[in-house]
């Protein structure tokens, strides 16, 4: 059994003779578990299994890690202050401007046993109304 992980690091992968995977640094070659980053420890321990893998094998090894988040939009810079509304479009008239299409949204407002609640926008005025199922 081989366990990859995709993309794959820029570095060979590790082969132990008693594994039972082939994997990178980021895997326990034993159970496939994540290892931790390398610490000040003189070792890295699998937080699963007994598996443990001296710091020093990894001389000459880069190992890399980024953490990446959402861009901010900043607020109020030319937005349209309504939102922009997508998603499916049904054929329903607008009861306030008469709009033929609108947009629907569904969410389970109510009990699990009961119907989920159907959102409806204009997309015209904005004008938005709901219809429990």
């Amino acid at each position: 059994m081989v366990l990859t992980a995709f993309p794959l690091p820029p570095f060979p992968a590790m082969e132990l003779p008693s594994s039972c995977f082939q994997s990178c640094l980021d895997f326990c070659p034993d159970c496939g578990s994540v290892l931790p980053r390398p610490g000040p420890q003189s070792s890295i321990r699998c937080p699963r299994c007994s598996f443990a893998l001296d710091t020093a094998d990894l001389e000459g090894k880069t190992v890399r890690s980024t953490i990446e988040f959402n861009r901010l939009e900043p607020a109020g810079r030319g937005q349209d202050p309504a939102p922009h509304f997508q998603g499916p479009l049904v054929e329903r008239r607008c009861p306030r401007c008469g709009h033929e299409g609108m947009s629907y949204s569904t969410r389970q407002m109510r009990s699990a046993d009961e119907g989920q609640t159907v959102f409806y926008t204009c997309l015209r005025c904005r004008f938005q109304e709901k219809e429990d199922s």
